[in-house]
């Protein structure tokens, strides 16, 4: 099946269904942040009501455009010095595997450098995780550095108008 997708604001109203993922431990296998006890939904709508309100983060829903169902978020963090760091997550499971992060990371990054007008944004990435290596590679990251199981990658602004002229 073909999915399109689209992204939307977060809203503190998504816990009641991000919780869920938060205590999901398959989700949470590659990175280096995760919650160190079980987070319930009142705690989740509060985390969000706190990180979207951050004037230096954008924080998005990825949503089915044909059901309108929410199954991850996608932000850009640390924005500073026109660069930011960008995180992915598929909540919904079967989901996984469908091309829908590539779909979204797209739409992203044409956020980033088109309307937000972004020199470089980095991401790092667990060395073993091969789904999410390919596809940072085939949206244009490069990796610069490699320690600790995270390797860190980056794409900047020429490089990905080399890779997406008007």
């Amino acid at each position: 099946m073909n999915y399109q997708v689209y992204l939307r604001p977060l809203a503190p109203t998504d816990a009641e269904i991000a919780w869920k993922w938060r205590n999901n431990p398959k989700i949470w296998v590659y990175t280096k942040h995760r919650a160190a006890q079980p987070v319930s939904q009142e705690t989740e709508r509060e985390w969000i009501a706190k990180v979207i309100a951050r004037p230096n983060e954008r924080r998005f829903a990825i949503c089915l455009q044909r059901s309108d169902q929410y199954i991850g978020n996608i932000q850009l963090v640390d924005i500073r010095d026109n660069n930011a760091h960008y995180h992915i997550f598929i909540g919904a499971e079967k989901f996984w595997g469908k091309g829908i992060a590539f779909l979204a990371t797209q739409q992203m990054l044409k956020y980033a450098f088109g309307e937000l007008n972004l020199q470089t944004v980095m991401l790092d990435v667990h060395h073993k995780n091969q789904a999410a290596l390919a596809l940072y590679r085939k949206t244009g990251f490069k990796q610069i550095n490699y320690g600790n199981r995270f390797i860190d990658m980056i794409l900047t602004r020429q490089e990905y108008q080399r890779l997406n002229p008007l």
